[in-house]
């Protein structure tokens, strides 16, 4: 984050205007990111809290700030346009907010970088705008279908967008309980239960799509909504707007007040955990969207509890688990490096965390959490980091947050918990593992590449085994052979070091005798990996690439199968 200071600080700029009259606070790039779209200055601790508080969607350039402006702007200039008589004359006061609610919204989309939520959101204004100056009133249900239309005609794969099945079912949701009913009440007690129900509605009504899409959801989010929506988008963005074209360091001084209270807010809420479980099958998500429209219709309809019936196989779906003396072992895709998620009965083993994609990202929180999240798992049993090497250590950090951890297994110093070491073994529900390197005198060796050191593991039970050699060598590898080699014999391979040319030595080849054959490795990677000649040693074993078959399983029940995720589920646009 101070990096980031640093650089808009030299550039100048609207955010560089931020960190000159804020440069220690500590929101300060949250101000910027509702003024102009740039999230890079939000430190990771704070996109934690945001998300645990469900108000994820407010800390950015969204579809309600986009809302909001073109709101404020259409109100701001049909104001002044009542005020003129000849003004009034020459176009009608309604058509002229129109207007100007439509280009701020316009402006303010392409200030954000024009993102897909916000080209969405401003499809739907579009919508609304053109009804308004026609005059026509098309009602809110033509409205939204004609604003999803245009959506798809204009961006047909916004569909496999998470955002565009969220950002048009809350629109529906605050269609389908705002609008007006025999008996509404008036006044400010009715406004404010209608704000609450309106947060009841967002929050049951989309609860389906979030346990489908994210398996989780935040028990604190309707109370943090209830709060930060109206502040964030009414009073804290407009002040950030209003700072971007008139720097006047005493507003944005009391518009980081303010931002710091609802911050306090959030992490007194954030004690309270969120619900996570195992991803529902489409069929128990599917049942459970009409049990949250049941919840939601008027109050008076009978039996509207039944929607509760509908929801649970959504809530309660229990994690797929392997038998007892199976194993699951998965080989996920993350690119040019390496993560390996094995289940048996009751214990979860995660082997080394995925690379490290830039300074905000890395595979542990865009893949390995959200993969073991969606599969149930809660905790893990053990993790290995194989060695230092960033392609293949750097999603632990995320890892260790999001998960607790028994046991840690390394050959990384600086890394807490216990050094891995040829010979450890361990049993865990008819299934053993076994590390083959490296010995406890490879650590002495001060000059040792970091592949050199890495733990290489083999998985064994009644149907199969399965050898996970990271980024071992030639030296490496001979080594092996030399002390070893009768627990080299695998049935499925974990080719060393991603298929360079500095590993996969015919003798250790020819040792192992590997019916398939795994290659973890990145789409048109810049080390060219998997070289030919190393694949062309594999001629005798079934090849699997994680850059052509995506994320492979290695089921270890009943039997050996192999299977990839790109096989099973095939899209159009894969290459054939």
């Amino acid at each position: 984050m101070a990096t980031n200071r640093r650089t808009w600080l030299r550039v100048g700029g609207s955010a560089g205007g931020f960190f000159l009259v804020l440069p220690d606070a500590p929101y300060a790039g949250v101000l910027v990111a509702l003024a102009i779209g740039d999230q890079q200055a939000i430190p990771t601790d704070q996109w934690r809290l945001f998300r645990q508080t469900g108000v994820t969607h407010l800390m950015s350039i969204s579809g309600l700030h986009v809302t909001m402006v073109a709101a404020l702007s259409a109100g701001l200039v049909g104001w002044l346009w009542r005020r003129s008589e000849r003004l009034m004359l020459f176009l009608p006061a309604p058509k002229a907010a129109t207007a100007a609610g439509w280009l701020a919204a316009l402006g303010y989309s392409l200030l954000a970088g024009f993102a897909v939520p916000t080209q969405r959101t401003l499809y739907m204004l579009s919508v609304v705008a053109l009804a308004l100056w026609s005059g026509r009133n098309l009602g809110v249900s033509r409205s939204l279908l004609l604003a999803l239309l245009l959506v798809l005609l204009l961006d047909p794969w916004a569909v496999l967008s998470p955002g565009f099945w969220l950002s048009f079912a809350a629109v529906g949701l605050l269609f389908f309980v705002g609008t007006g009913r025999i008996g509404a009440a008036r006044g400010w007690r009715a406004a404010l239960a209608n704000w609450g129900a309106t947060q009841w509605a967002v929050t049951v009504g989309t609860l389906p799509l979030l346990l489908f899409l994210f398996q989780q959801f935040s028990l604190v989010s309707p109370p943090a909504n209830a709060v930060a929506i109206p502040l964030v988008s009414f009073v804290i963005t407009p002040l950030a707007l209003v700072f971007a074209v008139i720097p006047w360091p005493l507003l944005l001084h009391f518009d980081h007040w303010l931002l710091a209270g609802l911050m306090r807010f959030l992490e007194w809420l954030a004690v309270w955990p969120v619900w996570e479980q195992a991803a529902p099958p489409l069929a128990a998500t599917l049942l459970a969207v009409p049990g949250a429209i049941w919840l939601l219709l008027p109050r008076g309809f009978p039996a509207r509890w039944l929607g509760v019936c509908l929801l649970l196989p959504a809530l309660l779906w229990p994690a797929p688990r392997p038998a007892l003396g199976d194993a699951w072992v998965d080989v996920l895709d993350v690119g040019q490096g390496l993560a390996v998620v094995v289940r048996t009965a009751e214990h979860t083993l995660l082997y080394d965390t995925g690379p490290l994609y830039s300074a905000e990202s890395d595979a542990g929180q865009r893949i390995v959490v959200p993969y073991l999240r969606a599969t149930g798992v809660r905790e893990l049993d053990t993790l290995i980091v194989t060695h230092r090497d960033k392609d293949h250590s750097g999603g632990v950090v995320a890892v260790q947050q999001a998960l607790p951890i028994a046991r840690t297994l390394s050959s990384v110093p600086e890394l807490v918990g216990e050094r891995c070491v040829a010979g450890q073994a361990w049993e865990w529900d008819g299934v053993h593992f076994t590390i083959l390197h490296p010995q406890a005198d490879d650590y002495e060796r001060k000059a040792a590449k970091t592949n050199n050191m890495s733990c290489v593991l083999r998985i064994e039970n009644a149907f199969g085994s399965v050898l996970l050699t990271s980024d071992i060598e030639a030296r490496d590898e001979q080594a092996l052979l030399a002390r070893a080699a009768d627990q080299l014999r695998s049935d499925v391979l974990l080719v060393p070091h991603h298929g360079s040319a500095t590993s996969s030595t015919p003798d250790f080849v020819a040792a192992v005798a590997a019916r398939d054959v795994i290659i973890p490795v990145g789409y048109r990677n810049r080390f060219q990996h998997p070289r030919p000649d190393v694949v062309a040693r594999y001629a005798g074993s079934r090849l699997w690439r994680s850059d052509r078959d995506g994320a492979v399983r290695i089921d270890l029940a009943s039997g050996l199968a192999l299977s990839s995720y790109r096989g099973e589920y095939r899209r159009y646009w894969q290459g054939r």
